[in-house]
Order: structure tokens, then C-alpha cells, then sequence
């Protein structure tokens, strides 16, 4: 029975790594905008409930039939009786009255182990939520309950129509033992919280001033400028204005810094914006100069690469130098940006001559906040 359990275990934790990739996006999105930063232990827990849900469903749902035709259940697929497991076990478990050992036989038997593990099944979901969310008894109950019958109605339609038929049992009595595990794990939580660091204390010593803002954080403020560039010219050019991405980067770059107090669009989503070197507001010639050289200059560069017609109408060998320029100037940016990865106090080239930073942008009530639980006012992280 136990290698029945091994087997949906196995492939959820196989199906981690493509999980965990899709989840770190909206999770460093979601951390940025609540708490200014990345917490290790806050991430591990949610890291770790990503792969408790992976295999609770892998559990619930494999094995799979064989074919999406799979054929219809032989009889009724709906079991609607509160607590019938408890007259299942003592119905299909062997007992002598008189021999009080064979009631130890309850506890090996398939009815009672099932009932065990659909309890089991829900105590991480309940400690989660008493640990890291903090929620109340009621309200743990009613997600221990929803997230159950979440369970039952993917089995019921067949994963939501994908199989022609229910090959899961729709049963109440798993909601009933799902919920208590729920319980259970939340009380447990309640035990354990003593022993473990409080989650909502984890930014009560945080320091921000003393923060640098990431590469990993620039990398997806970038990526969000990125998606919304590439939305907005295809927009254009749809409407029949033929307008390169290069052009309208150097219009979003050069203009909307300066009208937003050193934001773009990714950049206020993760919270940072640029300042000048001295803290102040970053001046206009500071981001022309830095978005200039960085978009301007090297990105107009890359630009001509995919322009066949541009290199066709210099000649071949003012094309070949002009291409061997460009990758010259990609690597040397590289080995640059590699340089800088390995000793992160010291700026990008285009932050020196630009005389700009990166700094974090955090709302006045959180910092207000942050300073009645100890934390940092300051602005910089």
C-alpha cells in the first residue's frame, strides 16, 4: 500500500523544478511589493508549500486511467453518507469480541489506513496556514473544507473533463477526515510556533538603508518593461504605425523616468526607482545619460543585427565590421556585467557616468509601520 503512495510522490517531486520555475516570478513580484525585500525563511515556506500541494494532488489524482476514454464506472461513483468509513472498517476489519488483540487488527486494515491517510493527507495544509498565514481556527476549517472539495470535484469530472468518465469516487467522508488533518495541522502549528521563527516578526530587525538593490531584482523590472514594450509595439504597428521597439524604448525610457520620479512600469512594481548619486531626484540629463548609453547606444546597436537591408545597403565589408563592432561591444558589456556580479558594491559603467542608482521605493504608512516594529524609514535598500 505504501508503494502506492511512493509512486504520485515520486513524480511530484519530479514536477517541482517546472513548478518552483513558474512560482518564482509572481512570488518575487509578491515579496517585493509586500515586504521591500526577499526573506529566505519566508520563501523556503512557500517554496515548501508549492511542493506539499504538488503532491497532495498528485496523491489524489494518480494513477491515471490509461486512456482518456476510459470507460464508465460499473455503479454509482457518489458516496453521500456522513462517517461510513467508520461502518466500513468495523464491517470489513476481522474482530472477536471476546479476544480484545484482534482489535489491533483495525489499524491494519485498508479501510482504516485510508481513512488515516486522507487525514494525513491535510495537516501540512493546516500548519501552513496556522504558521505561516496566521489564520484563525474558523477560517482554517473552511479552506481545509474547500480545498477537499477541490480534491473530490477534480476526481468526480474526470480532472474537469479531460477523462470521458470519473475514475476517483465523489466521497464525503474524505472532505470529513480531510478537514479534521486540516485541524489537526493547525493546532499543531499552534505547538510548534515556539520553536520556529515568528513570520510576522521576520521583518520586525530589517534594516533597508542597508539593502543594495539586486541584480535579480533589476533583471525583473527589466523583464516587465520588456513584456510591456513588446505589447505596446505590436499595438502600434497593428494599428499601421510602423515603429520599431528600439524607437519606442528610447521613448519609454528618456520620458517616463522623469515624469514618474524615477519609475518605470517594471520599477514600480518591484518597488525601486532611480535617484542621484547624492540621493536626490535622478536629473533629466542623469537617465538620458543612462538610459542613452544603455539603450541608446548599446541596445541601438543590437537593434541593426535582425536589419538585413541596413548591412546589404553599406557593403560587405562595411557590414562585416560593423557586426564584428556590435559583438565586440555585447561581449565587453558582458564581461562587464560578470565583473560587476562578482563585486557588487561597485556600479554598471553606465551608473558611474550617469551619476544614478537604483534605490528602493517604499510607501510612507509602510515605513511608518516598519518603524513601530523596529524596522528601517529609509528609502535606500
Amino acid at each position: 500500500m505504501f508503494q502506492t503512495y511512493l509512486f504520485p510522490i515520486s513524480y511530484a517531486f519530479m514536477a517541482f523544478p517546472v513548478a518552483a520555475l513558474f512560482f518564482t516570478l509572481p512570488l518575487l513580484i509578491v515579496q517585493y511589493r509586500r515586504h521591500g525585500y526577499i526573506n529566505k525563511i519566508r520563501a523556503l515556506v512557500l517554496y515548501l508549500l508549492l511542493l506539499y500541494l504538488l503532491n497532495a494532488f498528485f496523491l489524489v489524482l494518480l494513477p491515471l486511467p490509461d486512456s482518456r476514454h476510459n470507460a464508465a464506472p460499473a455503479g454509482s461513483m457518489l458516496q453521500f453518507v456522513p462517517l461510513q468509513f467508520i461502518q466500513d472498517i468495523l464491517h470489513n476489519t476481522p474482530i472477536t469480541r471476546s479476544d480484545p488483540s484482534s482489535y489491533l487488527n483495525v489499524l491494519t486494515g485498508a479501510d482504516f489506513l485510508l481513512a488515516a491517510f486522507n487525514v494525513l493527507l491535510t495537516v501540512p495544509f493546516g500548519m501552513f496556514l496556522g504558521y505561516y498565514f496566521r489564520t484563525r481556527w474558523v477560517v482554517c476549517i473552511i479552506l481545509s473544507f474547500a480545498l477537499s472539495l477541490l480534491f473530490e470535484i477534480t476526481q468526480i469530472t474526470g480532472i474537469y473533463g479531460f477523462f470521458d468518465h470519473p475514475y476517483r469516487i465523489f466521497d464525503v467522508d474524505d472532505m470529513i477526515t480531510n478537514t479534521l488533518g486540516g485541524m489537526i495541522g493547525f493546532k499543531l502549528s499552534l505547538w510548534i510556533s515556539g520553536l520556529l521563527p515568528r513570520i510576522e516578526k521576520l521583518d520586525s530587525q530589517e534594516d533597508l538603508s542597508a539593502k543594495r538593490v539586486t541584480y535579480t531584482r533589476r533583471a525583473l523590472a527589466f523583464l516587465l518593461d520588456s513584456i510591456l514594450l513588446l505589447a505596446v509595439t505590436i499595438l502600434l504597428n497593428l494599428l499601421s504605425l510602423s515603429i520599431s521597439l528600439w524607437a519606442v524604448s528610447m521613448v519609454y525610457f528618456l520620458s517616463i523616468p522623469l515624469l514618474t520620479g524615477g519609475r518605470t512600469f517594471g520599477k514600480w512594481v518591484v518597488r525601486i526607482r532611480l535617484r542621484s548619486e547624492d540621493g536626490g531626484p535622478a536629473r533629466p540629463w542623469g537617465v538620458w545619460a543612462r538610459y542613452g548609453l544603455l539603450y541608446g547606444v548599446l541596445g541601438g546597436m543590437n537593434s541593426l543585427m535582425p536589419d538585413s537591408s541596413f548591412f546589404v545597403s553599406i557593403g560587405t565589408a562595411l557590414a562585416a565590421l560593423v557586426k564584428i563592432v556590435i559583438l565586440l561591444a555585447d561581449l565587453a558589456f558582458f564581461i562587464h556585467l560578470v565583473l560587476r556580479l562578482i563585486k557588487r558594491d561597485r556600479p554598471l559603467i553606465y551608473e558611474e557616468l550617469s551619476r544614478t542608482r537604483n534605490v528602493i521605493s517604499w510607501p510612507e504608512r509602510h515605513q511608518a509601520a516598519a518603524s513601530v516594529t523596529g524596522g528601517s524609514t529609509t528609502n535606500n535598500e
